[in-house]
């Protein structure tokens, strides 16, 4: 396992971390038992990964942070844990209480990461990093993040104060992000937290066509806005999509690997990448994506792998919401 600086943290944390999201179950991954997540998170600390994100929001079925906690009972010294602040929780006020719920959630009495959601427009993001700010001198946050953010709004957060991530969608079928925020990213020493980096499994090659992708997963601007959950208003680009995994798996079979592997080491070979959230199931989930983390893909290959999906890219044009047609990242 590698693993890469966090800012001026001092902190390390390894290219792989463990999205923790699908622990809380729900609508969107469906049923998941706590127990093999528990199991996912120990055998993760036993194959060198060490960064685990989370967020107050994942809450369905299990609540995602309860879950981690618990499976750090133990091992907290061995884990970097990066959680989130939603946006109605951005009001100064709000703050702290919103940490030390999550503190107490975690059974820890710091966070490494604290990130927020996304961007609360109706609260002065310099009021909001203020609170955040005094969360770090008080020892109960090591660093701040932010997720979601483009070029204004992190510009804005840079301002009050450093940001050493911004957690963004990016895969070979979603590089919108490579138009501004990308390079702001870059200019800033802002590093990049990556996630939905196998385009939430379509990358995997596990489904033949749209139909086959289920609800939860296809309400992303990929697919039709005919999906039952999906509400951003656009036509999508499912044809494009599924031509582009097609060329992608393709590519895969010439290689001898696996698409998840190539596609993966793909945003690894980005410029400005701290780390991919990949969001394993179990530890033989887990098993199946770690080799990507050691696998260096050819400057040629991955040349040809952004050909491959180029079209999809044009077609997305310069949104980088996977899931509101009006852009939140301003």
């Amino acid at each position: 396992m590698q693993y890469k600086p966090l800012g001026t943290t001092g902190i390390d944390v390894s290219e792989f971390a463990l999205g923790c999201w699908p622990f809380a179950g729900g609508k969107v991954w469906g049923p998941q038992d706590d127990t093999a997540s528990i199991a996912t998170v120990r055998a993760a600390l036993n194959k060198g990964i060490n960064f685990f994100d989370t967020a107050e929001g994942y809450n369905d079925d299990s609540h995602s942070e309860e879950v981690l906690g618990r499976a750090l009972v133990g091992r907290r010294n061995e884990a970097v844990i990066a959680t989130k602040i939603s946006p109605p929780h951005l009001l100064p006020e709000l703050v702290e209480e919103t940490c030390d719920a999550s503190l107490d959630r975690l059974q820890t009495d710091y966070i490494d990461l604290y990130q927020i959601h996304w961007p609360n427009h109706s609260v002065a993001i310099e009021d909001s990093m203020a609170a955040l700010i005094k969360l770090r001198a008080s020892g109960k946050i090591r660093a701040i993040g932010v997720c979601n953010f483009g070029v204004r709004d992190l510009s804005d957060a840079l301002e009050s104060s450093d940001v050493v991530t911004d957690q963004l969608p990016y895969n070979l079928l979603w590089r919108p992000i490579e138009v501004e925020i990308l390079p702001r990213c870059l200019e800033s020493n802002v590093g990049l937290i990556c996630y939905s980096p196998l385009a939430q499994g379509l990358l995997t090659g596990r489904y033949a066509s749209p139909d086959d992708v289920p609800d939860g997963l296809s309400r992303s601007r990929l697919f039709n806005n005919g999906r039952p959950l999906a509400n951003h208003g656009q036509d999508g680009c499912e044809t494009e999509a599924f031509a582009a995994i097609d060329r992608v798996i393709g590519i895969a079979k010439r290689l001898g690997e696996h698409p998840a592997k190539i596609s993966l080491s793909w945003v690894r070979s980005r410029p400005g990448i701290t780390a991919l959230l990949v969001g394993a199931r179990s530890p033989e989930e887990l098993d199946l994506n770690i080799p990507a983390f050691e696998y260096e893909l050819d400057d040629d290959v991955a040349a040809e792998l952004s050909a491959a999906t180029e079209t999809v890219k044009v077609k997305l044009g310069t949104n980088p919401d996977m899931w509101n047609g009006e852009n939140r990242m301003r």
